[in-house]
């Protein structure tokens, strides 16, 4: 069998550059072992403000204007719906943050996003004395339906094998490789946290923050928009809602605990004040990187291999831009965005 890439991972990094290959008529097969589950538990939510200092995140608008019609082909693709549009409030805490508030949002790059009138309305529910500020144009992409609906496809096609990828299997030729009778030009790594197993890229800085989340179900408390405030509470219909998430930096198990659903449950009714039921708890592995941005590019030594990592807790946004370049890097000699390319570790002789 010969092809031109072998994917090694189908979280939202994995399916981002599949659906690229796709798209310039390339040929592929995946290996998906699902021993990774960050993508399926993440909220999937789109933001691009930083909602704790009111600030703009990195690219964000740039990585909206990538993701938006990206998502949308895909529903058409497979005709379902995955992006689920709503406000966010974010709710405020002091008159200080309502002062914050309305500096952010006379920023060029914020005010878009923000509105720049705060909403005193009471909201049966939730606690929100200081008003709430409302962020425009947000939402939550449905990951782990599409992801499951991707995977299906690929079935019917015969380009995905539900298999661990073993490296030692890699047989390196001069411009190609060959991986237990499959001839391919690359091989791209979109191992979430299962980088830290990978021999050839193991060596770059991850630090992986593990993240809870609990799904309540809350008829009395009726929104239609996310709530922030301690933690997040996200909507996603039939009364039931999305609450985390949690950030552990010390258990790398993808095991829910208690202490982590005590800790979201304390946070949540600090300022949520309607009965509830939880109705699941899950957790995973999100894949962060200690300068808070992507790990993408060739490794330096065997150009036949590249890396597409470390999206972080922005995955939904980040991906389908960050994919992109990457194929274009491989194909055209395009250049990596530097704050992206793992390049900018070589000097700590990683590799």
């Amino acid at each position: 069998m010969e092809v031109d890439y072998i994917v090694v991972g189908f979280g939202l990094a994995g399916m981002a550059f599949v659906k690229t290959l796709e798209e310039h008529h390339k040929s592929f097969v995946v290996f998906e072992d699902t021993s990774q589950t960050s993508s399926n538990v993440a909220g999937g939510v789109y933001n691009p403000i930083v909602l704790k200092r009111f600030t703009a995140v990195w690219q964000g608008d740039r990585q909206l204007k990538e993701a938006m019609p990206f998502y949308e082909i895909l529903e058409n693709k497979f005709q379902s719906t995955y992006d689920y549009k709503f406000e966010t409030a974010r709710i405020f805490t002091s008159i200080e943050e309502q002062n914050n508030w309305y500096v952010a949002s006379e920023k060029p790059l914020l005010k878009d996003y923000l509105d720049d009138q705060i909403t005193a309305k009471k909201y049966h529910g939730f606690i929100s004395d200081f008003g709430v500020g409302k962020v425009k144009k947000t939402g939550r992409i449905a990951v782990k339906a599409l992801l499951e609906d991707y995977k299906n496809y690929l079935i019917t096609e015969q380009r995905i094998l539900f298999e661990t990828f073993v490296y030692e299997d890699i047989d390196f030729l001069e411009d190609t490789v060959s991986y237990r009778g499959i001839k391919a030009k690359k091989i791209i790594f979109c191992e979430g946290y299962g980088m830290h197993k990978n021999p050839f890229f193991s060596g770059l800085p991850m630090r992986e923050a593990k993240g809870e989340i609990v799904t309540i179900y809350a008829p009395d408390l009726n929104v239609d928009f996310l709530i922030k405030s301690a933690v997040f509470v996200l909507p996603l219909g039939e009364h039931c809602y999305k609450v985390g998430a949690t950030f552990n930096w010390k258990d790398k198990t993808s095991l829910p605990t208690e202490e982590g659903k005590k800790e979201l449950i304390e946070k949540l009714e600090s300022f949520v004040k309607v009965p509830y039921e939880i109705i699941d708890h899950a957790a995973g592995i999100r894949p962060t990187v200690k300068d808070r941005r992507p790990l993408v590019g060739l490794h330096p030594d065997y150009s036949q291999l590249a890396i597409l990592n470390g999206l972080g807790t922005r995955g939904v946004m980040i991906a389908p831009k960050i994919a992109k370049e990457l194929y274009h890097h491989i194909e055209s000699n395009d250049l990596l965005d530097p704050e992206c390319d793992i390049i900018r570790f070589q000097k700590a002789s990683i590799f």
